[in-house]
């Protein structure tokens, strides 16, 4: 096994034996990097000069026996939605093209205080807008398992850079799955904690009530031992929950023996791809093998579920996107002849073709006179939704389903058909509504070696229990270390 595919927490404890430098391990990702960048494409833009510059002072704090944190020196990615002081970042939009933060995320904080060296900013599809990550102003990037397909979206870099051993773990962002569907088309485990479980400050908004950071790694203890660095009360993030995270790594390993796992039936839904649905069955039965009792339950309101996102998710990006004028900061039309026009000019150069079709559809969700007869009634829906999931988890402790309903789909196959490609968070976007935690693991292969994703859904605030669930099916299966061949 060469370098770079050693888990975070494996490479954790070379640093800590002295057997290995971040140094070295930090160069030894810049030399995959500059070996498979150009057929991944992951990557809008490195930091070869700061992630060296950070893994030097780890190494000088490991040398001293002073390490900031128990993943100290361990070289990571960041999807580019994150504000990095001194660094452009740009959510994959020419209309931020040259925007430099004077600050950090209260993430990226974080984890340049625990010691990680950042290799630089990932992909993803614009705003976080998409499923494919084709979105991108910067060109889409690559399935590391097979080169004509998506690795999925909006963290499609992130989970790309993940699979194709560049870094050892990124973050992401999920709004309706686009942490969790991503990692299910890429071998990869990704996390959606609860809402407010992780800071959103600094992080660039697409829908403020559902937009949640996470984590995208290799394995589910690597997932649990990033969650442990981010997850913390922030006061510069109104949305942050004043609840202390437990111990991640502590019941990892406790097993499922005596859980009560449900089966939502409206998650196996006809036009399912039959590898996919094999593939999930299987793991349930492996679950009940384990110890695990199955449990048939019903979440009537997910019918409902695409449209209530899609209008809920498109009005707050109406709203959120409206600060991007010309004016306060990123690109300006400098031939405009007014302020209208300025405006205008702008915002039609400087969005993308999905970014414009969804703040049409919010702004049209919010005018005077479709109120009440859409955005209002949507929020109804969702409290129904929520409501849905309370019933369920009063019965069993988490859900399993599938988390994409189909494995990777080939580049610009759905681009022409937004439904189509919005079908693609079908499974995963009723828990952003509801704000619960959801993990994605892998857990099997189609015949042409495509990933296939589970999906654990859970209680809020209880993705201790969900990286249990998820350990215990990792560790019986090991599908997580299977690697593409680039």
């Amino acid at each position: 096994m060469s370098l770079t595919e050693l888990s975070m927490l494996e490479l954790a404890a070379k640093l800590a034996s002295g057997e290995v430098t971040s140094l070295e391990a930090t160069r030894a990702c810049l030399t995959r990097i500059a070996q498979v960048e150009g057929k991944v494409k992951a990557f809008l833009r490195l930091d070869e000069k700061g992630a060296l510059a950070a893994a030097e002072a780890s190494d000088a704090r490991r040398k001293a026996g002073n390490p900031a944190s128990p993943l100290d020196g361990v070289p990571i990615g960041l999807k580019d939605i994150f504000l990095t002081e001194g660094t452009e970042t740009t959510c994959a939009s020419r209309i931020l093209q040259g925007f430099i933060p004077p600050y950090d995320a209260t993430v990226v904080r974080l984890l340049k205080e625990a010691g990680l060296p950042i290799l630089g900013k990932l992909n993803m599809d614009e705003f976080a807008m998409g499923s494919s990550t084709e979105g991108s102003a910067f060109g889409p990037t690559y399935n590391p398992w097979d080169l004509e397909r998506t690795p999925g979206g909006s963290s499609g870099g992130s989970a790309a850079a993940v699979a194709a051993c560049e870094v050892f773990g990124a973050l992401g962002t999920d709004t309706g799955g686009s942490i969790r569907q991503p990692a299910a088309l890429t071998n990869t485990v990704g996390l959606k904690p609860t809402y407010g479980r992780v800071s959103r400050y600094g992080v660039i908004a697409y829908a403020s009530s559902l937009d949640q950071v996470g984590p995208m790694t290799r394995t589910v203890a690597d997932t649990a031992a990033l969650l442990q660095l981010l997850a913390r009360h922030d006061p510069l993030d109104s949305t942050s929950a004043k609840a202390d995270a437990p111990d991640y790594r502590e019941d990892l390993e406790g097993g499922v023996r005596g859980l009560r796992l449900g089966v939502p039936r409206e998650y196996f839904t006809e036009g399912m791809d039959p590898e996919v649905e094999q593939a999930v069955r299987e793991a349930l039965k492996a679950y009940e093998r384990m110890g695990a009792t199955l449990v048939d339950v019903s979440l009537p309101h997910t019918k409902y579920a695409l449209a209530t996102y899609y209008l809920l998710a498109t009005a707050e990006a109406s709203s959120n996107l409206a600060r991007y004028d010309g004016i306060r900061y990123g690109q300006r039309a400098k031939d405009a002849k007014g302020l209208k026009e300025l405006y205008g000019l702008t915002r039609d150069r400087g969005f993308g073709a999905e970014v414009k079709r969804r703040i049409m559809l919010g702004t049209y969700a919010l005018s005077a006179g479709y109120y009440d007869a859409y955005y209002l009634r949507a929020q109804k829906v969702r409290t129904l939704i929520r409501q849905d999931f309370a019933g369920a988890f009063e019965q069993v402790d988490a859900l399993l389903s599938p988390t994409s309903p189909v494995p990777a789909f080939k580049l610009g196959e759905k681009v022409a058909d937004p439904l189509s490609m919005y079908l693609m968070d079908v499974f995963t976007l009723p828990c952003n509504l509801a704000g619960l935690p959801g993990l994605s693991l892998p857990c099997g292969f189609t015949k042409s070696n495509l990933p296939i994703g589970l999906q654990i859904l859970g209680k809020p605030f209880d993705e201790a229990r969900l990286l249990r669930i998820g350990r215990a099916f990792e560790r019986e299966h090991g599908f997580t270390r299977r690697f593409p061949a680039l």
